[in-house]
Formats: C-alpha cells, sequence, structure tokens
C-alpha cells in the first residue's frame, strides 16, 4: 500500500477543486480520472464539499480525495467520514494537526515560516503545504526555508499555473504542486468537463516532462 506521500509523488500535481453544486463531482472525477489525473483536493469553502467527497470516494476508491481549506475540527470529522483521505488547512493550526495525528489522518498544514515549519518537524511532519506559494515568495522562499529543515517537503499551492510548473516541480524540496488552473470553475460551471479532461492530460504530460 503507497503512502499518501508516495501518491502525491506519482500525482505532481494535485487539482485543487471547489464544488458548487454536488452535481457536478462525479463528472468532474471522471474527466480527472480519463486525464490520467486521479487525485483532488476537494475545498471545504462550500456547502457541496462534503457530499461531493463522498460521491468521488464511493465511485472512485481508489482516487487519492481529501479536503482542503479545513479549518476546524468539525469539518476534518465530516470529511473523513465523507470518505477524504487526507486533510489540508491553508494555515498551521495546532488543534486541527494535533487532532489528525491522533486520530492517524494524514494531514498538511500551510506552512509559511521557520516557526510553522519547525511546529510540524516538532510533530514529525514530512510534508508540509506552502500556501500561498506565489504571494510568499516561491521556490526561492521554499529553498530557503527548506535549507535548516532538510528532512522536509513542500507542496505548494497558490499561483501556481502551467507556465511556472517547471520552477516549482524543479526543486528537489518540492513533492508535488496544488493547481485548479485544470479544474477552473467556470468550466466546471458551464459543464465543460471534456476540456477539464484534456487539459489535465496536458498537465500530465508537462509534469512527466519536468521530472523525469
Amino acid at each position: 500500500m503507497k503512502t499518501i506521500e508516495e501518491q502525491f509523488r506519482e500525482a505532481l500535481v494535485v487539482p485543487v477543486v471547489v464544488l458548487n453544486d454536488a452535481k457536478d463531482a462525479l463528472p468532474l472525477a471522471d474527466a480527472l480520472v480519463e486525464g490520467g489525473l486521479p487525485c483532488a483536493e476537494v475545498t471545504f469553502r462550500t456547502d457541496a464539499a462534503e457530499e461531493s467527497i463522498r460521491l468521488m470516494a464511493e465511485k472512485y476508491p481508489d482516487m487519492l480525495v481529501g479536503a482542503g481549506t479545513v479549518l476546524t475540527i468539525e469539518q476534518v470529522d465530516r470529511a473523513v467520514k465523507a470518505g477524504a483521505k487526507f486533510i489540508v488547512s491553508p494555515g498551521f493550526d495546532p488543534e486541527i494537526v494535533d487532532y489528525c495525528l491522533e486520530k492517524e489522518i494524514p494531514v498538511f498544514p500551510g506552512c509559511i515560516t521557520p516557526s510553522e515549519v519547525a511546529q510540524a518537524v516538532k510533530r514529525d511532519l514530512k510534508v508540509v503545504k506552502f500556501f500561498p506559494a506565489e504571494q510568499f515568495g516561491g521556490v526561492a522562499t521554499i529553498k530557503a526555508m527548506a535549507a535548516p529543515y532538510t528532512m522536509v517537503k513542500f507542496m505548494p499551492t497558490g499561483g501556481i499555473s502551467a507556465k511556472n510548473l517547471k520552477d516549482y516541480l524543479s526543486c528537489d524540496k518540492i513533492l508535488c504542486c496544488g493547481g485548479s488552473w485544470m479544474v477552473k470553475g467556470d468550466l466546471i460551471k458551464a459543464g465543460e468537463f471534456d476540456k477539464i479532461r484534456e487539459l489535465t492530460k496536458e498537465v500530465v504530460a508537462l509534469a512527466k516532462e519536468i521530472v523525469q
């Protein structure tokens, strides 16, 4: 059984998904799987998130579906009950992190300062989110922060696109990148799942070309 971290490394790019209507969950999951990227971080910012995760996890048990933008312990419970395999929080919330570790739920908290990375290291976390990546200095900041924390890998999200993906994936301190450019809200709203599938295929090809 591969760890979540190993599955992230294989994916290289994790689609960060915002779903406003659960009816879009399965067509989106189909598009991602058919596009060669069977994973998704479904943000808990909408009322449809919980049901969307449940639908995706039920249809595709092997798909790596997790919950993002998790802000409370109650959301952790709801997400995991729905079938989320991992939890991502935008910042470092000790309460959420400690709760997930206690329950043996894979958790990836947001860390943008050495102090936050230190808190993650103290809890033996090997991978943390870096958000919002571009706004906080991107690859240069990650490299600088990773220097004293050699055991930590980063999952940058925020401002990443096909244009700068190479900059990120070329850095050995980065496990994978989160991005929403292949699953934009307007494409989902318009039901353009064929377009999402094609964009996903392009992302997979580009990522493999960068990391070979």
